[in-house]
């Protein structure tokens, strides 16, 4: 299995960032770390190798993302209007950087949008935000609305809200949505999701579904026993559903 390691200067976010690919064609996969996770955890995680058979038959290229959450969403000490401008910064990192860097190395240009926990909720935001660039999203055990205070798991923006935020909320601008030609790209992605029954954003899920039928789009949603919220579950889920 190929294994490539990327460093570069980001113009986007003013620093070094760091990412891996597995594999050398196929869908690209974008892959999320989980919160304040780490672009080598996926392949530590033992859940690259989960999909290796994949990777090895050129079905699947996986791109593994560092994050920026202790500087964006999870960096308590800033203001929380500063805290997503820095999210839309690491957005723009994507979009203008990653995606290119992709396309040039790989001829196939199909892009899934993927990840767990708090990538999930990367996944489905960056997938929802711009619908024309992806063909499928698979989120597992993700959280898709991070102003509630769900069990332990607090109101990342300290109940302040403004517009970016809203427009990084899937389950707000989703909801209100009524642009028939980003609904009509919304139509065209597959959106795959999974969580636990136990897992504190069950219900979040459940009414991200409700959302999802609303709109009339292409959506699986599954649900595990138990929390099902560690890598050991995604290994198995991803086998599935990626």
């Amino acid at each position: 299995m190929k294994r490539e390691y990327h460093k570069w200067f980001s113009p986007n976010l003013s620093r070094d960032m760091e990412l891996l690919i597995f594999g050398q064609s196929g869908a690209n996969v974008i892959v999320f770390p989980t919160r304040v996770g780490r672009f080598y955890d996926y392949e530590n995680w033992k859940i690259v190798d989960a999909l290796r058979p994949k990777i090895e038959e050129g079905h699947l290229r996986l791109i593994c993302l560092d994050s920026v959450d202790e500087e964006s969403l999870y960096c308590n000490w800033k203001r929380s209007e500063d805290r997503i401008k820095r999210h839309i910064q690491y957005e723009n990192y994507i979009l203008e950087e990653v995606i290119p860097l992709i396309f040039q190395t790989n001829h196939n240009h199909t892009l899934i949008s993927h990840g767990c926990s708090l990538g999930a909720y990367h996944a489905m935001n960056l997938a929802c935000r711009h619908p024309k660039l992806f063909c499928k999203v698979v989120s597992l055990s993700g959280r898709y609305d991070l102003t509630k205070q769900m069990n332990s798991h607090r109101d990342l923006f300290d109940e302040f809200y403004n517009e970016d935020i809203y427009f990084n909320t899937p389950s707000h601008f989703l909801s209100n949505l009524n642009d028939e030609s980003v609904i009509a790209n919304l139509k065209k992605m597959e959106f795959v999701f999974a969580i636990g029954k136990e897992d504190a954003f069950y219900e979040n899920n459940i009414h991200f579904k409700e959302i999802l039928e609303k709109l009339g789009l292409n959506y699986s949603f599954y649900t595990w026993e138990g929390e099902a919220h560690k890598a050991k579950y995604w290994a198995n889920m991803v086998r599935i559903y990626l």
